[in-house]
């Protein structure tokens, strides 16, 4: 279906505005973030939303205007005082009065004669601004508007305030802004009229009125009914998009796996350990997924040391035994080579095949692996997204493995099976995520979450501390690797700043060398992927005892002997960045230790960040309390993820709409699948507005 023709006002390009001319429009499509080759359109400068608005209502006397106030006063002009010839330091004063007292307008660098203009001598104009105090006297430094009375009406009184960029002025934005929304067309309306009535929302058209121009300022808050009913209709196109990536992922027909049990009983009898009963839940759900015909899509949400690649191991193990290939796909060659470590002894011992593919294997290597795997004798291939590049060619794949699947968004979930016509996905995470941003963003997949740690994992005693102690941190440290101990050293920047005062790992590398000398190692992202391994290698064997590193140890690196984790400049680091890296020890069977080092002054927010780590090691209640300091924003790490990012919900205003959006989307597509009729229609406009038509090709007949 294409665009509705209803819509075209909205999509034209700012080009065709009145007023916008090639610099404008060039800097508008810079802040908007138009995809790169396309233009910002009317609808960019329509879901542009206020942070605030400015009441210029109160219209009093200028005795009763008082300090700070933003007041609209109608003045009698009496004088003007311009700066001496060449003074351009000294500004312009305008003499003016009302029946209740005196008043003086300020204008600095008010050349070309337009201030005697805009205020003529004995002529009365309303004057709208700030109200200062100079010398004892009333004044307002260049006033926001200046109107004849005849103009008043044109004067806004509520003045909605939105974010600028530079060269952009509100002056400028607000005129576009009301000729964007006078041409917003009726729409048909795609929420139903029982909740319309119920929480009192107006129209679209209505509420995008009210936020944009409004007459009272409670029309513009953010809990105001206008403002509540468009994050609902945002949150509604997010949640119909995910709901039609996972119908069209599960209807097409998979296949219904047959298991043996031959295989998962070698691979249990291989563990050295037996499951928790989270991972054995989560393994009775996969299971029944791959049993069924229709196409698994399923997140694995575990914390920190949850033990989700045993459960992924466990999925490829049952679908093995149907003859079938498995991958894991990890973001990075760290991560996969650490996977590898992992699963390759256990698959050894169970008598499965299982390779490592990454894209920097000498030649004749890599291409003796890929016969393997296309013949089949591989069962298992674990690698980078190299895994999906062409020249890949697998007998016969039947399960997707992803790890930290917030590095890759909805698109990506709708390619990653293209390999195997029939194949299953199974995503994981270590980054709890809150049950808002699950629906938000994985609102398309089934669920399985692991919530405790395997039996044995030590508890980690967290320690907050200024770096003025870092005598006393050293000292410590020295006596604890001579005990045997190894620690990480983790520093927010490879190198030295000139716009923070932070200090950056090769720094503290050196400053650390003086004291450890060939035990302790540098390990960051600038390094290539093979000096990297080396180093990581090396710290594993135990030839280092003390490692230096940015954040490229945030995720997947296993050392168990590592008991000490030292995070420098902490006050730096996100709540879910802390606890990954916190995660990084307690691995083995020594009780460890996690020291934050900060540098004064904290900010509430850094403090309160600080305080959470300290009291909790509940990856999911730490997760509820990044979103709760964060916002919605990046609690999932980058925007550039190719996950839906929200203009109009603000998820700490917003969040309890979510519900409501996912259960209407999800009972729209099961009562009307092909989305047909008028309320087809009207949920296919809902989609174009809030530029989620990716999802219009996925609409299947009923």
């Amino acid at each position: 279906m294409s665009r509705p023709e209803s819509l075209s006002p909205l999509f034209r390009s700012l080009h065709s505005i009145k007023g916008v001319g090639d610099k404008l429009a060039a800097l508008l499509t810079r802040f908007f973030g138009a995809p790169e080759g396309q233009e910002a359109i009317a609808l960019d400068i329509l879901m542009h939303m206020p942070s605030g608005v400015v009441d210029r209502r109160r219209q009093v006397g200028i005795a009763e205007a008082y300090l700070n106030q933003i007041v609209t006063l109608r003045l009698h002009v009496d004088r003007h005082q311009p700066p001496p010839r060449g003074k351009l330091h000294v500004p312009h004063r305008v003499f003016a009065h009302d029946d209740t007292g005196d008043i003086q307008l300020v204008f600095f660098r008010a050349q070309g004669g337009w201030v005697e203009k805009a205020l003529p001598i004995g002529e009365e104009r309303f004057v709208s601004g700030q109200i200062g105090f100079f010398n004892g006297e009333k004044q307002i430094t260049h006033p926001d508007y200046v109107v004849e009375p005849a103009q008043f009406a044109t004067l806004p009184l509520v003045e909605p305030v939105y974010p600028l960029t530079q060269g952009l002025s509100s002056k400028a934005l607000g005129k576009l802004v009301r000729q964007v929304v006078d041409s917003v067309p009726e729409l048909p309306e795609w929420i139903d009229a029982e909740t319309l009535a119920k929480n009192k929302w107006p129209s679209f058209v209505e509420a995008m009125r009210s936020v944009h121009l409004p007459e009272q300022p409670s029309e513009a808050e953010l809990w105001g009914p206008a403002r509540m009913r468009l994050a609902y209709d945002e949150y509604f196109a997010g949640q119909l998009t995910l709901q039609l990536v996972r119908s069209t992922m599960t209807a097409a027909r998979g296949i219904a796996r047959v298991f043996t049990g031959e295989i998962t009983e070698r691979v249990t009898h291989a563990l050295p350990f037996s499951l928790t009963e989270g991972q054995q839940q989560a393994v009775v759900e996969i299971r029944a997924d791959l049993a069924s015909p229709d196409r698994m899509s399923r997140l694995l949400q575990g914390d920190v040391g949850s033990g989700k690649t045993v459960v992924a191991l466990m999925a490829m193990a049952a679908v093995a035994e149907g003859g079938a290939q498995s991958t894991l796909m990890a973001p990075t060659e760290i991560l996969a080579t650490q996977h590898f470590k992992t699963l390759k002894p256990l698959c050894d011992m169970a008598g499965l095949g299982c390779e490592l593919l990454t894209g920097k294997m000498p030649a004749a290597e890599r291409r003796a692996i890929l016969g393997r795997i296309a013949s089949g004798e591989t069962t298992i291939v674990v690698g980078t997204h190299a895994l999906f590049q062409s020249g890949v060619e697998f007998h016969n794949l039947g399960l997707t493995v992803v790890d930290e699947q917030h590095r890759f968004g909805v698109h990506q979930r709708l390619a990653l099976s293209d390999k195997g016509r029939h194949t299953d996905l199974l995503v994981m995470t270590a980054t709890p995520i809150p049950r808002t941003l699950v629906l938000t963003h994985f609102g398309d997949m089934a669920v399985s979450v692991l919530r405790e740690k395997p039996r044995g994992r030590q508890p980690i005693d967290t320690a907050v501390l200024s770096i003025g102690d870092y005598g006393r941190v050293i000292a410590r440290l020295q006596a604890r690797l001579a005990e045997g101990a190894q620690a990480f050293w983790v520093c927010p920047l490879v190198e030295e700043s000139e716009h923070l005062d932070v200090v950056s790992a090769e720094d503290r590398f050196a400053e650390l060398q003086k004291v450890f000398g060939d035990q302790v190692a540098l390990v960051h992202g600038r390094m290539s992927a093979a000096a990297k391994q080396e180093v990581m290698q090396r710290f594993s064997a135990n030839e280092l005892k003390l490692l230096v590193a940015t954040t490229v140890i945030e995720v997947g690196v296993d050392v168990p002997n590592a008991s000490i984790m030292i995070i420098e400049h902490a006050e730096r680091f996100g709540l879910a960045q802390l606890h990954q890296l916190r995660g990084r020890v307690g691995r083995g069977s020594v009780r460890s230790a996690c020291l934050l080092l900060y540098k004064e002054p904290l900010s509430e927010t850094a403090k309160a960040r600080l305080d959470t780590i300290k009291s909790t090691e509940d990856g999911f209640e730490i997760a509820e309390r990044d979103l709760e300091l964060r916002g919605q924003g990046d609690v999932l790490g980058t925007r550039q993820s190719g996950m839906p990012g929200y203009r109009l919900a603000v998820a700490d205003v917003h969040r309890h709409l979510i519900d409501y959006a996912h259960d209407d989307a999800k009972a729209l597509l099961a009562r009307n699948p092909g989305l047909t009729g008028a309320e087809g229609d009207a949920a296919r406009t809902a989609l174009y507005l809030f530029r989620r038509d990716l999802a219009i090709p996925l609409i299947r007949a009923g």
